[in-house]
Order: C-alpha cells, then sequence, then structure tokens
C-alpha cells in the first residue's frame, strides 16, 4: 500500500535531497546541477503502472529506475527468550529526478538522477519507549541504491542483502540503537491486486506493482545503549513502484501487515476521502490479500472486509487524532481480529508525519481462536496527503 507515499518523496526528496545534491556537486557537473530541480510534471516520461505484467524474481525484488518511486518496506516484531517485545521499521525509499531518456552522461562518480530517503523505528513496549531516525542520500558513489541480483538495498550503513537463495541480512544502527536479523523467507513473493497490479484510483496509470513477502522468520539482536538481547520473530517486506499520486480528495490512508500464529498472514489497506471516517468516505479502490499457511492467496476488494475504530489516541506531539484500536472482519472467510497497538505512541515526526508501529492481534478465524502481530501504518491525521506539496 506504500504506493501512496509518492506524496512524501515528491515533496521532500525533491526539494531537500535535490538542493542537498547540488549543493555538494562541483562547479565542472552544473548540467547536471540544473537537470536535478527540473521534474517533470505527473510523472510525464516515466512508466505507469497501467496494467498487469510479468513479475520476475529475483530480479524484480531490484530497482525499476523507468518507474519515478519505488520502496523496499520492512517491519517486524521480535521477542527475547523472556518475552521482551520489540517492533521495527526498515524503509527504503527511490525517486528518479529525470526520466531515464533525459538523462545525460554521467560527468563523475558523485553526479545521479536517483536519490533515496530511508526511515529506522524501533519501538521497546517494555521500557515504552519509541525510536526513531530518517537519512537521505544521492545513488551515486555506493552511498545509496537498490539492485538484484544479487539482490541488495542500502543508504550507507542501512540495508537489506541477500545471502542466499531464502535468506536476507538486514542491518541498522543508529546512536545507541542497533538491529541485525537473519530473515529467512518460507512463502516466496506474494503478488497483491490483479498478478500484481494494484490500483489506487480511478484515474489510468494511478496504481503501483505490489508485492510482498508476508513471513521472514527472523532471528538476530537489538542493542539499545550498552545492552544486546537476542531476538526472534517475524518480519514482513512490502516493495512497490509506480508513477502515480493520491487523488483528488484523498487524504490518507490506513494499512495493516499482519501474521497471524495459524501460520496465515492478512494485508489491508482503506484510502480514505476528505472527511471523518464513513463508509461512503473510504475509497472504493482500497483492498487487501488474504495470504493462507500453505502459501496460496486470495485478492479481496472493497466490499470483501470493514474496519472498525473502537479506540483513539491523541498525539501530544502533533495535536493529531489517531485510531488506536480495531476489528478487522472478513465476514465471508468468518475471520474478526481485534488490533492494538503495543505503544499508542509510534509517531514518526519526520520530513512528513505519519503513525507507524507494532500492533498486537486476538481475535478468531472460523471459529478458531488466533493471535499474533503485525504492523499498522496511518497517514493523513496530522494533515491531508492531498495536495500537500
Amino acid at each position: 500500500m506504500k504506493g501512496i507515499f509518492i506524496k512524501i518523496i515528491t515533496g521532500i526528496a525533491i526539494i531537500a535531497i535535490a538542493t542537498y545534491i547540488i549543493h555538494s556537486l562541483s562547479d565542472d557537473n552544473s548540467s547536471i546541477q540544473t537537470q536535478l530541480l527540473v521534474t517533470p510534471p505527473e510523472g510525464i516520461g516515466f512508466t505507469r503502472a497501467d496494467g498487469p505484467r510479468s513479475l520476475v524474481f529475483p530480479a524484480d525484488h531490484g530497482a525499476h529506475p523507468d518507474f519515478q518511486t519505488e520502496w523496499w518496506y520492512y517491519t517486524g516484531n521480535l521477542q527475547t527468550k523472556d518475552g521482551r517485545h520489540f517492533g521495527y521499521q526498515l524503509t527504503f525509499f527511490r525517486r528518479a529526478l529525470l526520466p531515464p531518456d533525459e538523462v545525460q552522461g554521467r560527468l563523475s562518480l558523485w553526479s545521479t538522477n536517483q536519490v533515496f530517503m530511508a526511515h529506522f523505528s524501533l519501538t521497546d513496549v517494555a521500557a515504552g519507549n519509541f525510536h526513531y531516525y530518517e537519512r537521505f542520500s544521492r545513488a551515486a558513489a555506493d552511498l545509496a541504491g537498490a539492485q538484484a541480483p544479487p539482490y541488495r538495498v542500502w543508504l550507507e550503513n542501512w540495508s537489506v542483502e541477500q545471502i542466499n537463495k531464502h535468506q536476507y541480512l538486514l542491518q541498522a544502527a543508529q546512536d545507541d540503537i542497533a538491529l541485525e536479523l537473519i530473515l529467512t523467507d518460507e512463502k516466496g513473493p506474494i503478488l497483491h491486486g490483479e498478478k500484481g497490479y494494484s490500483r489506487k484510483g480511478h484515474e489510468p496509470g494511478n496504481a503501483s506493482y505490489y508485492f510482498s513477502q508476508t513471513r521472514l522468520v527472523s532471528e538476530g539482536s537489538v542493542a539499545i545503549k550498552d545492552q544486546r538481547f537476542t531476538v526472534v520473530g517475524n518480519s514482513w517486506m512490502d516493495h512497490e513502484f509506480s508513477t502515480s499520486a493520491l487523488s483528488s480528495g484523498q487524504v490518507g490512508w490506513d494499512w495493516f501487515a499482519l501474521q497471524l500464529d495459524d501460520g496465515s498472514e492478512l494485508m489491508v489497506f482503506q484510502i480514505r476521502k476528505d472527511g471523518k471516517i464513513t463508509d461512503e468516505l473510504i475509497d472504493p479502490n482500497s483492498s487487501g490479500t488474504l495470504i493462507h499457511g500453505d502459501g496460496s492467496y486470495s485478492h479481496l476488494n472493497f466490499h470483501d472486509f470493514e474496519i472498525i475504530v473502537h479506540d483513539t489516541w491523541k498525539s501530544p506531539h502533533t495535536g493529531a487524532d489517531y485510531p488506536a484500536g480495531w476489528t478487522i472482519n472478513i465476514p465471508h472467510a468468518d475471520i474478526s481480529l481485534m488490533v492494538k497497538p503495543y505503544l499508542t505512541d509510534q509517531e514518526l515526526s519526520l520530513s512528513f508525519t505519519y503513525w507507524e508501529g507494532a500492533v498486537r492481534i486476538d481475535g478468531f478465524v472460523r471459529g478458531h481462536p488466533v493471535s499474533g502481530s503485525g504492523y499498522a501504518e496511518l497517514t493523513g491525521y496530522a494533515g491531508s496527503m492531498a495536495g500537500e506539496f
């Protein structure tokens, strides 16, 4: 669902990152500097997601520079042997500044048409602390990038890289927080929407190519100051690429990636229109995917699920009112899940303000009790995404 994060990249990466690059380029690169300031409106010159396409792995784990925007999202829930719980997010965004056919030849090692932004957060439930960080970099001089095969995405020393056919090494560290995990993929890529083609609006091209790895068995360590914790758990990866934006009147979205102890997973998102949350103000392009324990999966359309808010939290940092408890029902599959944050304060106030955090799950699947953990992302509550930039 992260496709709509194009609004973040459009406004922030173009202004902040391009300015940073321009100020640090040599005078000999004046033509490249000029190019970096000029971004084609509405993605002109870039490939658009205009229908299903064949996705091939591992190649499609890498970058797609003919599309304007791309993102690799890792989230997970981890615990120590004695039950101390951590949540984490490590996200990489790529943004092309010019279409490929308008890029001149590289004039130096530092020249680039690609810029990257990354977010790293850690939720320490026992301590009641939420740590979060942001970085920007050019995709030059090996500072940042994405490739496959072999698969690797990185921004300085924040990285995920494939180490064998089914395993990945994830690493991130800043200040006194560090995370190192081995992720083992149990189900392979799950294609959302129509064979990976995920609509976000009615306009042509307002869509993304979207797939996930929904069950990444995780083991490694979390370090906080002088303490190091051995942890195990599950992670989730989302990868999307597109040339699109929010439609007029769309203000934000609620996205859930849920992993249940019966071996199944659920991804659902709802795109909100301007106004309070009612059925009439949820965009019908909202959708989801139900992934079964054996790795098979089925698409959910707008009418297949409902998300009911039953608690709220007011941010002391921004004054935004966020949902803080939900019931997610999928009637035809006889699924009803209660979802609550591990911590209410998992708001990231960075270049863009949003809530993304670890959640716990209890409920029933076909009459049998289930529990689990996952991640929720809430945008548009601290200010509309539409028309922000």
